[in-house]
């Protein structure tokens, strides 16, 4: 059952936060996964979360960072994973496998965003690997203990509207810039839940993607500040501006909104944005929307196939 990619009219909006989205959802008995939950629009969703009755798994990279924004919390439990290293997804995968529990919610939250050229693995280029391979290869090893019912919520961005995925050149040999980079992994990240939802449905398991706003947190690490400035997120003094940025609250929202809301019930394999369905991008070249490329089920299938042959791992 496919979709269709067209708002459902929520009721919620671009001001929406995790905690509005939330009300009157009682989540008590729920494991959830949500890697990144310990910063930014992650460490949100992992506040909401717990909030509402959740048990949350953070997968964490730098743990002690996560120990310290985390500590003191209740149904919260915090492990090493690091996204770019497949045996450190592996580990990860069968430890939690070999606890036996079952996964309500997963929320891929981390990601690296227009990094200095970085190779990991077999010479990947960080970006596709971290923010799309480490995703694809943790979700298929994880697939057993998902249970029915389950949702799967890919954390992509408006970025995916600089460039699809290059088949021809997935590691940028050719020459690398880091933002076509990024809009590679963000357009991925999408097609992965659009053929993710699709094969997943049998199980009654449902996929969904999103751009979560623009909130100024650590993702910006590797922006200069005229790169920001020019981006309009902080001013010339390096104080954020709030021109059309999100709080961290706000940001977290539509990625609640995607893993928790009956709103979604029978739903999946689309796009979101602002706490509702997001509509085609227009043809005008704006940044609305999702792009025809991200959500066309061939390349998804295509980008599955290649990815479980990198990652050698493919639960389906």
């Amino acid at each position: 059952m496919t979709t269709a990619q067209h708002k459902i009219g929520s009721g919620f909006g671009a001001t929406s936060t995790a905690s509005e989205v939330l009300a009157g959802i009682d989540l008590t008995g729920k494991l959830a996964i949500v890697t990144g939950g310990y910063s930014g629009i992650g460490l949100e969703t992992t506040r909401a979360l717990t909030a509402a009755g959740a048990h949350v798994v953070v997968p964490a990279r730098r743990r002690a960072t996560a120990e310290e924004a985390l500590r003191g919390w209740e149904n919260v439990e915090i492990d090493e994973l690091d996204l770019g290293d497949l045996d450190s997804v592996r580990a990860f995968s069968e430890r939690f496998l070999a606890s036996g529990r079952g996964i309500d919610l997963f929320i891929g939250s981390a990601g690296i965003m227009a990094s200095p050229e970085t190779r990991v693995g077999p010479g990947w280029e960080a970006q596709f690997a971290t923010n799309h391979l480490g995703h694809f290869a943790l979700v298929n090893r994880l697939w057993p203990a998902f249970n029915p019912g389950a949702r799967v919520v890919s954390v992509s961005s408006r970025g995916h509207h600089f460039g699809p995925v290059r088949f021809d050149d997935l590691n940028f040999e050719q020459g690398y810039d880091k933002w076509l980079a990024y809009g590679q992994a963000k357009t991925a990240n999408v097609l992965f839940a659009v053929q993710l939802d699709k094969l997943a449905q049998d199980r009654g398991v449902r996929a969904f993607a999103l751009h979560p706003g623009r909130i100024l947190t650590d993702l910006v690490r590797h922006l200069d500040r005229q790169e920001l400035i020019d981006s309009g997120m902080v001013d010339e003094s390096g104080k954020a501006t709030g021109a059309g940025a999100k709080t961290p609250e706000e940001g977290a929202a539509t990625q609640i909104w995607a893993a928790t809301s009956p709103q979604l019930d029978g739903l999946g394999g689309v796009y979101l944005e602002d706490c509702d369905i997001a509509e085609p991008a227009p043809e005008d070249g704006g940044r609305e929307g999702v792009k025809d490329y991200a959500i066309d089920p061939v390349l998804a299938e295509r980008l599955w196939t290649v990815s479980a042959e990198l990652t050698g791992v493919n639960a389906f």
